[in-house]
């Protein structure tokens, strides 16, 4: 938190560095350790008065920066100094480790607005720095310094009437013992409380519980955008938690939960330099992209499209779309860059408001320095050994791990063995670099041979073989696929409306009447592991399969079952959601179910080389289009690909169009250029698929099997629900148990009732029907339609007409049913 001004912790202003007769700045130095930060500009001389207020407004005029990749604020040896063109203030900074200053370009933005807001609580006084930035329309406001002022970083992120509260902390003691490992230990946990709309939890104990799916699923998105953005040789602790304090239905909160997690490690002393941002992109009925539309708008939308990124570069995917095009989804990835680099530009300057002065050696500390010169003895000692490795051409996983991994005990026994006196840190060092030496060798034999580890090409796909119905005649619909060793047993199970998935949340309960479930045992990979609670690759995995195939999914009116797919992943070596996608699509033809076409779905890969990974922030886009040139990008990828690799970008579809993707990275982003390129590549791996697929079952069988419940639907009137349902259910009951029926199931809507019957037999179908509608007469003298699909209710009989061609659908001691 900002303390009142003034204060120790408050540098003393230097003299206003005047720029042109029409602006001017002010920079402010910390003796303990020399900072730069913009405290104020203004249009005129006579202007910057107002930075005695603390406050920063954007000028008319358009201010050209050059300023450093971290924070504005915290810099530990900084200068500034005027430039003498384009009223520049260039910001030059060392970072630890590094020898050469890193600038990034920016404009200040009318959009964008930092100031401070004075604060009190009791006696204490104290400033609150607040982020404007207009974004399509709708404001985004950021807060900090009035809550959670204990935690390293504490934001509070507010849309419309949604408020997220955001904290970051970690292990930043320096007195501690140097902590090394080849990872960063990131957790990243998202809560959406009950009481942000207005409700208590159900269930005995009214606490929020366990994440349901979707918080899982949003704090996957944080995680995912923020971990590759940590700085090499950060490894301390580091937890990131998000809480939906209050939730307008107008106001997306994903992305407000996203900003405001980038924004608190911004504002820590954490080393966490580069601000990222995120934004959801849907579609209206139009065919215009929208910019964080509701999430009641993105239920009937062809696209929900989740982008985050630096303001260079793409960090992460995540969507779903209904068969729109690759440049569609380029368009929308564009669109949605241009939003987050908007918001990159206000995390800078809310950061510089934010921060404390950074002392240079905090960083010297927490971020060891990996030893750079062991790759090239890498290259001396192993080259040969590991280009030797890389050429088996071998499609065994063991055979493959055997030869490459094997050379890492080599290599061990060259750096480690015998040797005293030791750096610490320096066994994670030899164990790195082991994976970045692979992995360049990995790229260079793949880039001059156009050849893999396994001894395909570059755009090849694994062998691929399908059975069908190998659990028939007990399970409705089943299919094994196997693609090279990565194998999915896929199952369809058909049901009622009982069987629907239902959740609460924010928005109220609701319930998915298709749904995908992924299981990933350790056997799977040959291991020993946990067994039980799903984990979140599982339901991320799972959601991603099943975003792929819902858009080919029949409407309830045209299949009113509901549908459950699972996949039980039995062999796994890189892709199996898109096995997933796969098995449960050749499934539900296998089960009978009338999908609108067939999907299917692959893995691409890509191998950069190693010095571009992490770029010098001068160069940025000579940097890019550097990357562009020697990258490598692969269809269907390995497990091992996977692991070395530099992205996992799986997409979803058929030859016309994209059903869901998803990207990961883990460098420092990628050029939407290149996410171009292999959406053109993924492209023809799906076709190759398809055609395998079609091979093995080319349509859904025509008849259901014969384990599937057969299921009528008929409406009644609201006042006859609860005289079918009895007192305590006892009338529903009697009813299941005298016609031995699976199940009835009663959905109320605003008009009506939709009353659903399933049971083995036809007849017990056709008797329970008749029962029902009696019970229905009784209470309303009101005969509904016979027929799954309402129709308009006839006029009323009259005394002495004569009707003819009738229908009888009742017989009753007392009379008869007549459908007119």
């Amino acid at each position: 938190p900002l303390p009142p001004s003034p204060s120790p912790r408050t540098p003393a202003f230097a003299p206003s560095l005047q720029t042109s007769p029409s602006s001017s700045f002010r920079t402010s130095a910390s003796s303990k350790g020399p900072f730069c930060s913009l405290s104020s500009f203004s249009a005129s001389p006579s202007a910057s008065s107002a930075s005695s207020k603390g406050r920063f407004s954007s000028p008319s005029p358009k201010f050209h920066f050059n300023m450093p990749h971290g924070l504005w604020g915290g810099f530990g040896a900084g200068v500034a100094r005027p430039l003498s063109a384009g009223n520049q203030l260039l910001v030059r900074r060392r970072r630890a480790g590094l020898s050469n200053g890193m600038m990034v370009e920016e404009r200040s933005h009318p959009d964008i607005n930092v100031f401070e807001e004075a604060c009190e609580q009791g006696e204490h006084n104290f400033r609150k720095v607040v982020m404007e930035v207009d974004i399509d329309g709708n404001k985004l406001r950021l807060e900090s310094g009035e809550v959670g002022r204990l935690a390293a970083g504490a934001v509070m992120a507010k849309q419309r009437d949604s408020i997220v509260y955001s904290t970051a902390c970690g292990d930043l003691n320096l007195d501690k013992e140097e902590v090394v490992e080849d990872f960063v230990p990131l957790s990243v946990h998202y809560q959406e409380r009950s009481s942000a709309a207005g409700k208590t939890s159900g269930g005995y104990i009214k606490r929020d519980g366990r994440p349901s799916d979707e918080e899982v699923l949003t704090a996957r998105i944080i995680d995912r955008t923020l971990r590759p953005l940590f700085p090499p040789g950060f490894c301390r602790e580091v937890q990131v938690l998000s809480w939906v304090l209050a939730y307008d239905p107008q106001a997306n909160v994903d992305p407000l939960a996203l900003i405001s997690s980038s924004a608190a490690l911004l504002a820590s002393p954490i080393p966490f330099d580069t601000p990222v941002a995120g934004v959801c992109i849907g579609m209206d009925a139009k065919g215009k992209f929208v910019i964080n539309p509701t999430r009641e708008a993105l239920k009937t939308s062809r696209l929900n499209l989740f982008v985050s990124g630096t303001e260079e570069s793409v960090m992460m995917i995540e969507g779903a779309a209904d068969f729109l095009s690759d440049e569609q989804m380029v368009e929308a990835i564009e669109l949605g860059m241009k939003a987050i680099k908007k918001i990159c530009i206000g995390l800078r300057l809310f950061a510089a408001k934010t921060l404390e002065a950074r002392k240079e050696v905090s960083l010297r500390e927490l971020i060891r320095q990996p030893d750079e010169s062991l790759f090239e003895q890498f290259e001396e000692h192993l080259g040969e050994a590991m280009v030797s490795a890389i050429c088996t051409g071998s499609s065994s996983k063991r055979d493959v791990y055997t030869a490459i991994f094997g050379l890492e005990d080599e290599a061990k026994r060259i750096f480690l063995e015998g040797k005293e006196d030791l750096p610490p840190g320096y066994a994670i060092d030899v164990k790195t670099t082991f994976k970045r030496f692979a992995a360049e060798k990995m790229r260079q034999f793949a880039k001059e041979k156009d050849q893999r580890v396994d001894g395909r090409t570059t755009r090849q796909v694994r062998p691929i073989s399908v059975r069908m119905s190998p659990l028939a005649p007990a399970v409705h619909g089943s299919s094994l696929f196997t693609r090279g060793e990565t194998q999915a047993l896929a199952t369809v199970t058909l049901g009622d409306s009982g069987s629907r998935q239902r959740s609460e949340g924010l928005d109220g309960e609701e319930s998915k009447r298709f749904y995908l479930q992924y299981s990933f045992p350790p056997s799977s990979v040959g291991e020993c592991g946990r067994v039980g609670a799903i984990g979140r690759r599982e339901i991320g995995h799972g959601n991603l399969a099943e975003r792929g195939l819902l858009p080919v999914i029949p409407s309830e009116d045209d299949f009113p079952y509901t549908i459950r797919v699972e996949s039980l992943i039995t062999e796994s070596c890189g892709s199996s959601s898109m096995a997933s996608v796969c098995g449960g699509c050749l499934a539900l033809f296998d089960a009978g179910v009338p999908l609108k076409r067939p999907v299917a779905g692959v893995a691409m890969g890509l191998l950069l080389p190693e010095n571009l990974k992490r770029g010098n922030e001068e160069n940025k886009e000579a940097i890019m289009r550097k990357m562009e040139e020697e990258a490598v990008i692969l269809t269907d990828i390995l497990g091992l690909e996977d692991s070395l690799g530099t992205m996992d970008f799986k997409v979803c579809g058929d030859a016309k169009g994209i059903t869901a993707f998803q990207l990961d990275i883990k460098c420092e982003g990628l050029s939407v250029n290149l996410l171009k390129s292999a959406l053109a590549q993924a492209r023809e791996g799906r076709v190759h698929m398809l055609v395998h697929m079609l091979k093995a079952q080319a349509k859904p069988r025509p008849e259901l099997a014969p384990s599937v419940p057969k299921l009528v639907r008929f409406s009644v009137p609201l006042v006859a629900i609860g005289k079918i349902i009895g007192p305590g259910g006892t009338t529903i009951r009697s009813l299941i148990e005298e016609f031995k029926l699976t199940n009835i199931d009663i959905v109320e809507t605003k008009s009506e009732g939709v009353v659903t019957i399933t049971a083995l037999s036809s007849d017990n179908i056709a008797k329970a029907e008749d029962k029902v509608r009696f019970l229905a007469q009784e209470a309303n003298n009101f005969s509904p339609s016979s027929t799954a699909t309402l129709k308009k209710k006839a006029a009323d009989p009259e005394v002495g007409k004569v009707y003819k061609d009738c229908t009888i659908v009742g017989v009753h001691p007392f009379g008869c049913f007549v459908e007119l």
